[in-house]
């Protein structure tokens, strides 16, 4: 239907004063929405934002209006977490900056045909005779922008030609600038955000080269144009990772712009936005955990921390043998701490040099325990290290924690070091452990492995000495021998080492000390001797004489049945 060229004006007008009208009725103040003083920090802003987001949250809040002010929360947050838009608010009363045009004095402008109130106190609107005929022809003028207000607070707002119709009237063609008035689309005083701005963002690429099996946990949302509260979220997980800094990293997926993407990782489109965690709590390989809980900071917090690495073993000290535990090229650390469970700098350590270390983490009560002063530690927490090829290394005790981020950040320069140090050193079949014990299969006790293979963690250790380059050979040939036989050769498990042996060989010419420590004659009338050495109990027994596969098969076996009788040794055995 065609329209009268006099009804045009008549609409426009009205519709005009409608939004002049409901313009100075209801100015929008942020301040007031959320409840706070002008001169309120962020901090206390963000905590009112947090209350009211919970009070009006649409998946919550099920009374008349309350979309509206959840919508109305979320703008007037986006304006004062901005620092450039809420010092904009502050000064023009728009977040934008924008005065508007010049108050009290209408005009044309570049196409634009402006009406501004004529000082405080006063509403109106005026315009040129003759500009209604033009607004449609060619030419003429199709936007409009008001101002209204006093000199101290002003706001602005413009719209189309085709907004008024379009807008007014509910239209889902496009999104309103005024709340209240629009139709699907999203309004900048009412609404979802569109885009996460706080959030880095994350597609296929990042995802696969920073997250995917990285040892890491993140914690990633996701959201389309049209998810409601996405404002609120952003705020939710800014507080949670300011609280796991360190040990949790966050980004975003938008999945309008990666669809194929979110299609890929199994996130489908929802009118709120999603949270998920990277999780390694079920394998070592990462997978996404969607959480579903209420959306608040604290409940967040605990699903993420219980997501974060576990790539420590937990073990009990008492029958902790780290010389059973598993050999390979990998150095091995132990957390001493008095935590109940792993700690969540331990599990997110875990995490990040999990390709690079064997990790243990044991509880224990107090620094004087005999199995903690065992390990050579006077101060809780502590950490342990072991090189490949055996040495034990005590790499930090009395651990102090001011903050998550700087505590992993010490800590994993100190394990990098520990690192550096092992690489020098060398595995276990190095070429120094090569030549100290034959063929690198039996070793020979030094002042550095003695701990690992013979140390206060070793329920049984079988110590072939000698003191001839042909005893040695034979003992090692002996021994080599039993040791592979299932009888002595039972694998140690964290939770049950009683019947767990080590083996090794002793230079009886260089380590007359150690034998001395058994018994008083230091057995030096004897070439070749087969000691088996009980450390926490501080008892020995040995076989003596001409040496056989057999005897010293049918020997140890005799003393893993409890059929051998030990003698309490005079004083500690040590090697130099």
């Amino acid at each position: 239907m065609k329209t009268s060229p006099l009804v045009l004006p008549i609409i426009v007008s009205v519709s005009v004063s409608i939004f002049l009208f409901a313009a100075q009725s209801k100015t929008f103040d942020p301040y007031k929405v959320l409840g706070v003083d002008r001169s309120a920090s962020q901090r206390n802003i963000q905590k009112a934002f947090h209350k009211l987001s919970l009070q009006y949250h649409p998946d919550k809040n099920k009374n008349k209006g309350a979309q509206e002010k959840f919508a109305e929360i979320n703008n007037a947050y986006d304006i004062l977490s901005d620092e450039e838009k809420r010092k904009n608010y502050d000064l023009y009363g728009d977040e934008k900056g924008a005065s508007g045009f010049d108050p009290g004095n209408a005009g044309q402008q570049g196409g634009y045909t402006y009406f501004t109130s004529g000082g405080p106190g006063q509403s109106g609107f005026s315009f040129r005779p003759g500009d209604w005929q033009n607004m449609g022809g060619q030419g003429g003028s199709k936007s409009f922008s008001f101002s209204f207000g006093g000199p101290s607070s002003q706001s602005s707002f413009s719209f189309g030609l085709n907004d008024i119709f379009s807008n007014f009237f509910g239209s889902d063609r496009g999104g309103s600038q005024f709340g209240g008035f629009g139709g699907s689309g999203r309004s900048q005083f009412g609404g979802a955000k569109s885009s996460s701005k706080s959030i880095p963002a994350v597609n296929s690429q990042v995802y696969r080269k920073e997250i995917a099996d990285k040892g890491v946990t993140w914690l990633l949302l996701s959201y389309t144009s049209t998810s409601r509260g996405t404002q609120y979220y952003e705020s939710i997980i800014g507080e949670v990772a300011a609280s796991l800094k360190g040990a949790l990293k966050v980004g975003s997926v938008n999945c309008d712009t990666e669809t194929s993407f979110c299609k890929e990782l199994g996130i489908h489109p929802h009118h709120t936005s999603r949270l998920f965690v990277y999780s390694y709590k079920s394998s070592e390989s990462g997978s996404l955990v969607e959480y579903t809980s209420d959306l608040d900071a604290k409940n967040l917090k605990i699903f993420c921390q219980d997501h974060l690495p576990r790539f420590s073993k937990r073990v009990n000290l008492g029958h902790f043998n780290i010389a059973s535990e598993t050999v390979g090229v990998s150095p091995k650390v132990l957390l001493l701490s008095t935590k109940r469970d792993t700690p969540v700098i331990w599990r997110a350590l875990s995490g990040l040099y999990h390709k690079s270390f064997l990790f243990y983490d044991a509880e224990v009560h107090d620094a004087s325990d005999p199995m903690v002063r065992r390990l050579g530690v006077d101060a809780l927490p502590a950490i342990v290290g072991w090189l490949s090829n055996g040495e034990k290394h005590n790499l930090k005790s009395g651990i102090s924690v001011k903050d998550l981020q700087s505590a992993i950040q010490d800590l994993s320069a100190l394990l990098e070091k520990f690192e550096k140090v092992n690489r020098k050193a060398g595995p276990v079949k190095s070429k120094k452990m090569e030549t100290e014990s034959g063929d690198g299969k039996i070793p020979l006790l030094t002042v550095h492995n003695f701990d690992n293979i013979c140390g206060q963690e070793t329920p049984v250790c079988i110590i072939g000495a000698f003191r001839t380059s042909k005893a040695r050979g034979k003992l090692e040939d002996i021994l080599l021998m039993v040791s592979q036989k299932s009888l002595s050769r039972r694998q140690n498990v964290a939770s049950s080492s009683r019947d767990s042996v080590s083996y090794a060989l002793l230079d009886a010419a260089k380590q007359q000390s150690f034998l001395t420590a058994l018994d008083k004659s230091g057995f030096k009338s004897v070439d070749q001797l087969l000691v088996t050495y009980k450390p926490r109990k501080g008892k020995f027994a040995t076989l003596k004489g001409a040496l056989t596969t057999e005897e010293a098969e049918k020997f140890i076996s005799s003393v893993l049945n409890g059929d051998v009788r030990f003698t309490k040794t005079r004083q500690k055995p040590t090697v130099k």
